[in-house]
Formats: C-alpha cells, structure tokens, sequence
C-alpha cells in the first residue's frame, strides 16, 4: 500500500510539474522604431477592399519604448507638423495610445480624443494598428515595418 501511495504521489508530481512549466505562447513586443508603408480600407468589416501605399516623401515614424510612444509624420504636400508623445499599453491583440501632447495641429485634434484603441496584428517585424468603428466593424489600419 505504501508503494501504490508513493507512487501516486510521484506521477502526482511528475503531472503537476509537466503541467506548470506549459507557458502560454508568448506575443512579439512591440518596443522599437516602425515606419508606416501602407494602409487598408476595409469595406465590410472584415475584409481588406484597398490597400493604399504611402506617397513618394511622406514618412511616419512610431517610436515605442519602455511604456512611451512617440511619432512624427511628414508628408510634403501638408505644411503643418505632426507629432505626438504620451503612453501606450498592449494586449496580445490590442493597442492603445494615450497621447500627452503634440503639435498644434495635434492638440488640437487631442482636444476631442486622447485615447486611440485599435486592434493589433502583431509580428516580430510588421504591425497594423485596425481602427474599428463603434459596432466593431474594421474601418482601416495603418500598417508598419519594423526599421529598428
């Protein structure tokens, strides 16, 4: 009986410690420096209709590290500065942005909306932050490459 016991108490452990050590699948961070290279439309919610490259001269550049985000654009047709720092926060399929400040014509968008929440694809060199309207529809995304 002693034995049986003990060997219960053995595959007991065994199990437990296989058990414990399965991790979940870890999601790709998402610290480091993106540039955008295209958008997409989505005309249903669900499936992309468009996608629409950046023009000749235009560069956005995200910047994530450390809990803090900070971008830039400059397109050459558009004689106003763009740029953007606050907070950020991501789950294994969302992002969310709480901008602090920016430039003019930021704060001036920042005076109706603060927090940007979009659905994340993530990988280890791309992400797509997909804006969704208020019923959960996919509108568009913004999708970037990884440059640092």
């Amino acid at each position: 009986m002693k034995k049986l016991l003990g060997l219960l108490i053995l595959a007991f452990i065994l199990i437990s410690a296989t058990i414990s050590t399965v991790a979940p699948a870890p999601f790709h961070s998402i610290e480091g420096t993106w540039e955008l290279q295209s958008f997409y439309n989505y005309d249903d919610g669900v499936n992309i209709s468009d996608t629409v490259p950046t023009s000749d001269g235009y560069r956005q550049v995200k910047m994530y590290y450390n809990g803090k985000i900070m971008w830039s654009r400059h397109a050459p047709k558009d004689s106003l500065d763009w740029f953007g720092y606050g907070t950020y926060k991501i789950t294994a399929d969302s992002l969310i942005e709480r901008l602090e400040y920016g430039s003019a014509p930021m704060m001036s968008a920042l005076d109706t909306l603060r927090v940007f929440r979009f659905e994340l694809e993530l990988t280890e060199d791309t992400y797509s932050q997909i804006s969704y309207d208020e019923e959960g529809n996919r509108t568009f995304s913004e999708n970037y490459k990884r440059i640092d």
